[in-house]
């Protein structure tokens, strides 16, 4: 698995990851941070990365840094691609000294064991998005870390 920076190019297929039009996902690449895990592609089709190398998108993560932390505003894909995606956002605030923010629907128990594996703390409540009640994660750098 290949992680890279998303570009605009790759909005349909992470509209396809998440359900939303791929002009919110086209701005979502414009305005934050988004990684991307791809691999190579199944035996059906292939998708062309920006090299011209056959390669498919399998998930993403974006996250931003703002009064003084990172937030981790979405996350998508394979349990794979996650468990990895998360890295980059964690490896980004260890070299700022900051913590990290996520917020995962109640419901998404996968997430919530892919964000408590990478040592996110749950830290309670989160606000509800869409009638969806949230659990706010976080993750504090440690002495090492920094």
């Amino acid at each position: 698995m290949d992680v890279r920076d998303a570009v605009e190019a790759d909005a349909d297929r992470l509209a396809e990851l998440t359900g939303q039009p791929s002009d919110v996902m086209r701005n979502l690449v414009h305005d934050r941070t988004v990684r991307v895990a791809t691999e190579p592609p199944d035996e059906d089709g292939e998708d062309l990365d920006l090299e011209g190398e056959a390669s498919r998108v399998v998930g993403f993560v974006s996250y931003d840094a703002q009064n003084g932390a990172v937030h981790i505003t979405q996350f998508e894909g394979t349990l794979e691609a996650c468990e990895r995606l998360l890295d980059e956002p964690l490896r980004f605030a260890r070299g700022e000294g900051m913590p990290v923010e996520l917020l995962v629907a109640e419901n998404e128990d996968e997430k919530r064991d892919i964000a408590e594996a990478a040592s996110f703390h749950h830290e309670g409540r989160g606000p509800t998005f869409d009638g969806m009640p949230t659990v706010r994660y976080r993750h504090e750098p440690t002495r090492v870390e920094q």
